[in-house]
């Protein structure tokens, strides 16, 4: 394996950053919206601060979906 070429390092940078900013927007999306009661925003915000990227996947997909369907509905 050679050294990366100038196209692929910015490729490999958009892609960092894409990520960084995805993490960050289900993080604060998590902390504005989760509900305070108990303790699921506290657990989803330790999920996606230490699984990162993968972490926010999985709040995107998993419970930001039925959080959104519980506001519509009034809970």
């Amino acid at each position: 394996m050679g050294s990366l070429g100038y196209s692929e390092l910015l490729v490999l940078l958009l892609l960092i950053f894409l990520c960084l900013g995805f993490w960050i927007w289900m993080l604060l999306d998590c902390i504005r919206h989760e509900p305070a009661e108990g303790n699921e925003r506290m657990i989803w915000v330790v999920v996606i601060s230490l699984l990162g990227w993968l972490g926010a996947m999985i709040y995107f997909f998993g419970r930001r979906p039925v959080r959104i369907r519980q506001a519509k509905s009034g809970r």
